[in-house]
């Protein structure tokens, strides 16, 4: 369970159950995908989250120490894609997660991404880590849906407050319904704010104003998880570097490496990353 000592990077939020089109389903969720990215960039990696025990999620994030709730059911998204766009659905939703869950030990883990998917992390979590980089991905505290399921971006009344409390907040466009005027809102409340814009790369928001990052050449297979790969490789560097700009090209570089393949199968490695950084294959 990784409770005697604190990981170098934590993930907390929901695990989710993705349906595929032909029936079955694969483990998502950006918890998932954003521990797995700190994993195989070489950090010890954790995941806080609440799932059933038939959801496999132990063994599907092998190298990645997990604490997992008990749940009677797994949050459970569905997303049909139209070309780049994708529309959502929410099934089920997992057990709430509470602040009092979590480890003693890993308060005091250096890097940590809130991850919440469906509501699932309340404001007690924002002050809940006082010695680590804190990023938070806040697509789940952005959603709404209706009697059928169906996913739509909604201004959250706590954004204000939240977005302000955190190191760096990372989302895109997607997240905010396409919106620009919301995303130079949002991105004005937080310290720090990365937006990404899929093939138009990123856009970081600091103390020094707004500079664009363009995306690398790639091969798209599948481009889920890509915004969560983003997020912990920017978090990861970010930490290591102290570097926003340079944490972003990072970051554009491993998202890139992710879409080529299938589910979380293309999440890269550091070699992988470092090798198409080297060759600057850039679009636009």
């Amino acid at each position: 369970m990784g409770e005697s000592h604190a990981p170098d990077f934590l993930a907390v939020g929901h695990v989710t159950r993705d349906v595929l089109p032909d029936g079955g389903y694969t483990l998502g969720g950006t918890v998932s995908y954003a521990a797995l990215t700190a994993a195989r960039l070489g950090c010890r990696a954790a995941v806080f989250t609440s799932a059933p025990a038939d959801l496999g999620v132990s063994v599907a994030l092998r190298n990645v120490e997990t604490h997992i709730v008990p749940s009677s059911r797994a949050t459970t998204f569905e997303n049909i894609y139209h070309g780049r766009s994708r529309q959502q659905y929410v099934h089920a939703v997992a057990t709430p997660l509470q602040l009092e869950m979590l480890p003693a030990a890993w308060r005091t883990v250096p890097i940590v991404l809130l991850a919440p998917v469906v509501h699932e992390l309340a404001l007690d979590w924002l002050g809940a880590f006082p010695a680590g980089l804190i990023g938070a991905t806040p697509q789940g505290w952005l959603r709404e849906w209706d009697d059928d399921g169906r996913v739509r971006f909604h201004r959250w009344g706590q954004a204000s407050r939240a977005f302000s409390e955190v190191d760096v907040l990372i989302f895109s466009e997607e997240d905010v319904g396409g919106e620009e005027a919301v995303v130079q809102e949002y991105a004005r409340l937080a310290k720090m704010a990365v937006v990404t814009r899929g093939p138009k790369g990123a856009t970081l928001f600091s103390a020094d104003g707004a500079r664009d990052f363009a995306a690398f050449r790639a091969k798209e297979v599948d481009p889920t998880g890509a915004g969560d790969v983003f997020a912990a490789a920017f978090m990861v560097r970010l930490h290591e570097t102290g570097d926003a700009g340079a944490a972003a090209m990072f970051a554009n570089c491993a998202a890139s490496l992710s879409v080529e393949g299938a589910g979380m199968s293309a999440v890269p490695d550091r070699s992988q990353v470092e090798e198409r950084l080297r060759r600057e294959e850039l679009l636009g």
